[in-house]
């Protein structure tokens, strides 16, 4: 089996190890005392000892070592049980390794291509056992088998993977089964008798991460709901943790921040999410993000290979990434090459070489790529043919309008041995298309209008940027101009000391990867203009407000040309994007933009920046700047203990770096240092804002330790950016405004921002991009978690002033509240129920339910649920509750109903049921229609929520306030008078609420007297009226008929009341409820019934275990 490389000492190894084969890089020996011939006296001792030791201490009697001449230190690579197995290893050396290592010019080169080609071969050896391993069906029938039946799910509950495993109780292990299913994390243990069972739901998950201790080695620690628990002993630990990652990451996004989940359309189906298919989904999610592709951008394969790299006349050994529309390199040996090629880009293709390993590519950017030792290189080639005449026909239909690099028009007429001309792409719409563009978008950047460069201005700032531009132009010619070129270290190197002015927006757009937007929807921005311009919404109020304070202190936005190509970008960003519309930060944002880039340019590099560089940055919630911000504390943590035991509250970081993340530092730097920042950000990403960050607190850590309060350190710092200059920069500075109370104090020192950047660079450059990107995926659930725990302190402190709950007891049923909305969303793609949640609402309208999730919870909570018509009264409390008949209830008014039923007076809980009996929440067909098929009803019932969910109408919350104190204000008198078929069902309910009580008999007939003396009571009314004249009511409608035009009404309307007389005792048997309760006051066992206190925490309890089972049960029906 191959090894991961080792190092090995073999001074004082050789007389345990015999030599059988040598080559100049590589020795394959046999352990002494194994094979022929025994070994001797020296063999026989170590057989003896190799024996005694258990197997776990056992050395393999094969071995093959790669070595460096003239060293002592060897690398083990390979071991073997027998002679058969370690001889197939160094053939497979001999035919894929040995040949091709006179090609390295050092030893150390030949080390790391050996360890990285050892490594590769380990992976795809890991990779083929884990596809094996899921694919055997009846070893994974049999663990979805044991998965339902421990723990009792929903039978739509997907099972993704399973892994054996240690759950730590305290110090003792318990040897278990993990289980990972799309809504939750399960263990099993059964062990002595013991039987350890925990069920723990994705998004109650607050913290998820690695952990070493002395006891453990390497374990995942899982915090939700004040608990930890830490689980260790993974075969593939590093497999695991990335899934449960993905797995938490899924369920945060589904249920919490529907702007990011709606966005990935590949995870809207839970029930389609797979082991597989989430390996593939992280590889692809690497792949964009290394080289900033579009994010539908899909891979289909890596594969190792070799790039020859002109200009160190030397092959660097990495991965080609093959993807839909791009061919992409990175190397893996130290080189720190990367290159992107476009299939839009490539004229040719050509395997020179017979054995087939070797293709070169002919880009229009006049770069050729040879490519070698490429496993399976004829697939690959058909493959890539394939992709390559898909590219060439979507180019032709699209045209090509605008070129990314300088071609020669002849290499278009030959592709793959095709002579035929190219077609004319340019048609009538394409073309008044453009002279409509070209009078709206500006066609140049702001800087090249309002900051001309002099040619013949010859002092040192410029000298130094005409050396800067000599640089560039030097770099281009030996590592190629354009998308395709080579991207190494001296790549960085040159960005990091500020890229020229006249080259800045151009490679503003490579690096981001805007240009490939770009040549991938021609004309999209000018239809976007064409489309938003002229329209009014919220986003264009807000655009509009912000417009003229946007970079105000620069001439470009003191003019109509500048402010109208800021409107024209957000506007259309915000048409592209209603999601997120407009955000504050983003017009400062794209001024800088629309500076160094053309107009369309500008808006693809908006793009870029809010879609792909900063996810989440711009939304209402800002959750993408928040998470970076945590891991901002991380790092300060790890790199400046000193500053993080200093201050008390870590929360002062985050308040003074937000607007350094969300504006990229333009906020709080001068414009010209503002812009060397931007150069890193788009070269490296969020990496580059981390490092400066940490830069800027260590420059000033001496300062920040004596602070006393938050207050001065925020001065500290703003002080320090106001003197953060670039000694280079041809532009003239900017007004800028001293701070506060800085008059009488001493001149503060200058930092150059390209020498910060340097120091930012040197100090904290081994930041590792996707170790960045777990901390973030890691610091989402955390951010999240804290979001909503702020929503729930909120919802608890509202509410806590309506009801006589306890703090504990309104808290339990808020978690059962909010799980009910979960369970409803688990299991069913695309739920309206994940409607139900909007984070930009008032935080009570937050989280909402709708009939069917309160008919659950009534059932569980409701002290009357064991009532023989509980869901009919579930149904009547539910239309009481839903007042504005959307369909929904919120927390408040699902805990102001459960707390009259437990805590209310007497008169309090009867005038809730009377009420449930009345219109809206009882219809006159009430009666008439069988119990299940109101059940169904309830189930089936419409959802309207109202079509204002996305804006907060002030004026309705308002009124909603006003009727709230209205309510409060209600008297018994205003209450309707109940009619004879709504008394009937009134009576049936407490017949029904008084069953199974100890008193039922004495209730029963108390209940009976009252029944009676109401009826006698309405008897005697009745033969009053029976001889007084027509009530007025009667009256009015008689009057009402005659003055009407048509003596037909008024006789259909006179047999009507004939007909009212002889049935009066339907029409006129009506009592007020200031009568049933008069009456049922008067029974002192009905009274006591009522004001019998309940305890709901038994109810809290019980609903807490049969929550998730009773989901189950509820799915089987359904």
């Amino acid at each position: 089996m191959w090894l991961k490389p080792e190092e090995v000492l073999l001074k004082n190894a050789l007389k345990l190890w015999l030599t059988e084969k040598t080559h100049k890089y590589f020795v394959l020996q046999r352990r002494r005392g194994y094979g022929e011939g025994g070994g001797g006296l020296t063999g026989l001792l170590v057989g003896t000892l190799d024996t005694v030791f258990d197997s776990t201490s056992k050395v393999a009697p094969y071995r093959i070592l790669h070595q460096t001449p003239e060293s002592q230190v060897y690398w083990s690579i390979a071991c073997g049980a027998s002679s058969e197995e370690i001889n197939k290893h160094w053939e497979w050396l001999e035919h894929n390794v040995m040949a091709i290592l006179s090609v390295f010019d050092s030893n150390e080169d030949i080390t790391s291509f050996v360890q990285g080609k050892i490594r590769g071969l380990i992976a795809e050896e890991s990779q083929s056992a884990s596809i094996k391993e899921e694919d055997d069906p009846e070893k994974f029938r049999e663990a979805l088998l044991k998965f339902d039946k421990w723990f009792g799910l929903p039978e739509q509950e997907k099972l993704v993977t399973y892994y054996s495993c240690n759950y730590w109780s305290g110090r003792v292990p318990c040897q278990g089964w993990l289980y990972l299913s799309t809504n939750f994390l399960s263990f099993y243990s059964f062990f002595l008798g013991k039987e350890v069972k925990i069920v723990i739901s994705w998004d109650e998950i607050s913290k998820l991460e690695k952990t070493m201790s002395v006891i453990l080695s390497e374990s995942i620690h899982i915090h939700s709901h004040g608990e930890d628990y830490y689980f260790s002993m993974f075969i593939h630990f590093n497999e695991t943790f990335l899934l449960m990652e993905q797995l938490a990451d899924y369920a945060v996004k589904r249920l919490f921040d529907k702007e990011a989940f709606e966005t990935d359309l590949s995870l809207n189906d839970p029930l389609q999410i797979t082991k597989r298919g989430l390996e593939n989904r992280a590889r692809n999610e690497y792949f964009t993000a290394l080289f900033r592709l579009p994010r539908e951008e899909s891979l289909d394969d890596i594969l190792d290979c070799f790039l020859w790299i002109p200009f160190c006349h030397a092959h660097a050994f990495g991965k080609m990434f093959i993807s839909d529309n791009y061919i992409c390199f990175s190397s893996q040996d130290g080189s720190h090459c990367n290159v992107i090629i476009p299939l839009r880009e490539v004229i040719g293709m050509d395997t020179p070489d017979s054995s087939g390993k070797h293709i070169s590519f002919s880009t229009r950017c006049k770069i050729t790529f040879r490519f070698t030792e490429i496993k399976d290189s004829d697939g690959l080639v058909k493959k890539l043919e394939g992709k390559l005449n898909c590219s060439t026909s979507a180019q032709n239909s699209l045209g090509n309008e605008e070129e990314l690099c300088p071609k020669n028009p002849q290499e278009d007429s030959t592709f793959f041995g095709h002579d035929d001309p190219p077609p004319s792409f340019a048609g009538d719409q394409s073309s008044a298309l453009h002279k409509e563009s070209s009078k709206t978008v500006n066609t140049e950047a702001l800087m090249r209008v309002f900051h001309p460069q002099d040619v013949e201005n010859l002092d040192s700032k410029m000298l130094k940027e005409k050396m800067k531009v000599q640089s560039w132009n030097i770099h281009f010619v030996e590592y190629g101009h354009g998308v395709c070129m080579f991207r190494t270290k001296k790549t960085r190197d040159l960005v990091m000391r500020g890229i020229p002015e006249a080259l800045r927006g151009e490679l503003w757009l490579l690096f981001s990867g805007a240009n490939n937007d770009m040549a991938s929807h021609p004309g999209y921005y000018t239809e976007l203009v064409e489309r938003s311009m002229g329209t009014c919404s919220l986003a264009t109020d807000e655009i509009e407000r912000d417009l003229h304070r946007s970079l105000p202190e620069h001439p470009a936005f003191q003019s109509d040309t500048g402010i109208s190509a800021l409107r024209r970008v957000l506007t259309a960003y915000a048409s592209r994007n209603p999601k997120i519309g407009y955000c504050q930060a983003m017009n400062i944002l794209t001024s800088v933009l629309l500076l160094y880039a053309k107009e369309e340019e500008a808006f693809w590099l908006l793009v870029a920046v809010c879609e792909r560089m900063l996810p989440d940055y711009f939304n209402r919630r800002i959750i993408g700047a928040l998470v970076d911000q945590a891991v901002f504390e991380e790092f300060i943590r790890s790199y400046l203990p000193q500053l993080t035991e200093h201050m008390t509250d870590m929360t002062f970081f985050s308040s003074v770096s937000l607007s350094w993340f969300l504006t990229i530092f333009i906020s709080v730097l001068p414009i010209e240092s503002a812009v060397n920042v931007v150069d890193c950000f788009f070269y490296d990403g969020i990496k580059a804002i981390l490092q400066l960050g940490l830069a800027v607190l260590d420059y000033n850590m001496d300062k920040l330790l004596l602070c006393k309060d938050d207050a001065e350190a925020v001065t500290i710092l703003n002080k320090f950016f106001d003197n953060v200059t670039n000694k280079d920069s041809p532009l003239p500075p900017m007004a800028h405004h001293p701070p506060v109370g800085s008059d009488n104090e001493e001149p503060q020192t200058k930092v150059d921002i390209t020498e910060l950047i340097a120091e930012s660079y040197e100090k904290y450059g081994d930041i590792q991009s996707m170790e960045v990107e777990s901390m973030r995926r890691r610091n989402r659930l955390y951010v999240i978690q804290t979001l909503e725990d702020t929503t729930r302190q909120n919802v608890l402190r509202v509410v806590s002033q309506e009801v006589m709950f306890g703090p504990k007891e309104l808290e339990d049923l808020f978690e059962l509240f909010k799980k009910e909305h979960f369970l409803s969303c688990y299991w069913i793609p695309r739920s309206l129920a994940l409607k139900h949640h909007d984070s930009s609402l008032p935080y009570l309208e937050q989280y909402q339910i709708d009939g069917k999730q309160y008919c659950t919870l009534f059932r569980h909570l409701s002290p009357w649920a064991h009532s023989a018509n509980a869901d009919l009264l579930a149904l009547w409390s539910f239309r009481l509750l839903d007042e504005n008949t959307d369909g929904l209830i919120n927390f408040k008014e699902f805990s102001c109903v459960l707390d009259v039923m437990y805590n209310g007076s007497f008169t309090d809980k009867l005038k809730l049921l009377f009420k449930l009996h009345i219109p809206p929440a009882f219809t006159e067909d009430e009666s008439a229609t069988p119990a299940a098929s109101k059940q169904s009803e309830l189930f089936s019932e419409p959802l309207t929520p109202g079509s204002n969910k996305g804006k907060v109408d002030i004026q309705a919350y308002l009124k909603q306030w006003h009727d709230e104190l209205t309510r409060k204000e209600e008297s018994i008198r205003n209450l309707p008078r109940i009619n004879q078929s709504q008394f009937v069902q009134f009576s049936k309910t407490l017949y029904n609420l008084f069953h199974g009580d100890p008193n039922e008999e004495a209730l029963y007939r108390s209940i009976t007297t009252v029944t009676g003396l109401l009826l006698r009571m309405e008897e005697v009314g009745r033969m009053l009226n029976s001889s007084n004249p027509p009530s007025p009511s009667k009256q009015g409608a008689i009057q009402d008929g005659q003055s009407g035009d048509s003596i037909q009404e008024n006789k259909a309307l006179k047999k009507r009341e004939d007909n009212a007389q002889e049935t009066q005792t339907e029409v006129e048997w009506t009592f007020a409820f200031e009568q049933i309760l008069a009456s049922l006051l008067n029974e002192p066992v009905l009274v006591t019934f009522f004001e019998k206190h309940v305890d709901i925490r038994a109810k809290i309890e019980q609903a807490k275990s049969v929550q998730l089972r009773a989901k189950r049960q509820s799915n089987a029906i359904d």
